[in-house]
């Protein structure tokens, strides 16, 4: 069973699923489809709370709705037990892939962490060569169907332990053979990406690209270490940079702000933010704005000017999609399909590819929304 994918979600007449879309933030060990996760477990004599797939994916939302990143981050200890071996890696990077495609994705970015892969005895290596493995037949998978994707690995260091440097020197070695990027994710607060300067400057000087986890369960100083120390070329989330904005006035439809520092820096530079409607809402990172999706702050910035990405951030814990992510904003902002379009061109144009990969890619969407 295949995570809802929400394939009869329509805008303008339109199936969202059928559109072509970029996906840049997205957990491997949060992609899991349930009766993957049953029968991996069942193999390797882990314990699961629900025995039938549908119950599972109910256990995953509900655990998952708790309004805390530290109670949603708990989730995972489940799915990355049966991510273990070899076997288990390269399953779920397949159906990970096989997922995106089903979901109408031509480009994607898997995020996930090796170094949380090795209890079955394999080396950092080893994991993400079998990450890469799954992934590339996924796509040989979906070719065969007609389709067509591609998918790079950004390589995740833990933030809150001592590997980052290992792990960007990790990242650096497999460039040119699946990974594409770096990030740092696990408990945000408390754990500022200046902690990790070490990995970040060696990134910088061998010229490989960082999106950063930040402006999630931390505020501006998270954001604005990810910027300095880290280096970001994205803000993974980023969401709470809104709170460096002063609403002055509002009139009707008209508002009129007062831009701090950092937040303009960030417009202005058009630094992408990788924003999860559905996370943003079960973590509580938009709680200083409320507690439904028309609270959230993305038509914010978006109006103002920011350069907004819509992602799933977690497919099985948020039980969800990029195609129903992309409806509920519709529905919660009155979004036509011009504006779903710009999402992705944004998300097309934060790629870490090459610029003729990313024309490319810019080109193959105009063609689908103009269809």
């Amino acid at each position: 069973m295949a995570i809802d994918q929400h394939g009869d979600a329509q805008l303008e007449g339109v199936s969202i699923r059928s559109l072509p879309k970029v996906s840049l933030h997205d957990h491997l060990d949060g992609a899991l489809r349930p009766q993957t996760i049953i029968e991996l477990a069942d193999g390797a004599g882990v314990e699961v709370p629900e025995a039938a797939a549908d119950d599972l994916a109910d256990w995953f939302e509900d655990q998952s709705d708790s309004g805390s990143l530290v109670e949603y981050l708990k989730t995972f200890d489940l799915t990355i037990a049966v991510m273990q071996t070899r076997e288990g890696l390269r399953r779920v990077a397949k159906e990970f892939v096989e997922d995106l495609a089903a979901d109408g994705v031509i480009y994607g970015e898997v995020r996930w962490a090796p170094e949380q892969h090795l209890q079955g005895g394999l080396s950092l290596d080893e994991v993400v060569e079998a990450v890469q493995e799954g992934i590339e037949e996924g796509e040989d998978a979906v070719d065969a169907s007609g389709r067509d994707i591609r998918v790079g690995q950004i390589i995740s260091a833990m933030r809150h332990t001592d590997r980052s440097l290992e792990i960007a020197e990790l990242a650096v070695r497999h460039r040119g053979r699946g990974a594409v990027g770096f990030d740092i994710a696990g408990p945000e607060a408390g754990f500022p990406p200046s902690n990790l300067r070490p990995a970040f400057d060696h990134l910088a000087s061998s010229f490989f690209p960082t999106t950063v986890h930040a402006g999630e369960a931390a505020g501006l100083d998270s954001i604005r270490s990810a910027l300095i120390d880290g280096r970001a070329l994205r803000l993974g989330h980023g969401v709470r940079i809104a709170e460096d904005l002063d609403v002055v006035e509002q009139k009707g439809e008209e508002v009129q702000v007062r831009f701090g520092d950092l937040a303009r820096w960030v417009r202005d530079r058009e630094i992408p933010l990788e924003l999860s409607p559905s996370s943003n809402l079960q973590t509580g990172a938009i709680a200083a704005w409320g507690t439904q999706l028309e609270d959230h702050p993305f038509d914010l910035l978006y109006q103002l000017g920011f350069t907004v990405t819509v992602n799933v951030d977690n497919r099985t814990m948020s039980r969800t999609s990029l195609t129903r992510e992309l409806k509920l904003l519709s529905d919660a902002f009155e979004y036509t399909l011009d504006d779903l379009e710009v999402f992705q061109l944004n998300a097309a144009a934060a790629a870490f590819l090459t610029v003729e990969e990313r024309e490319e890619l810019i080109e193959l969407i105009g063609e689908g929304f103009a269809r």
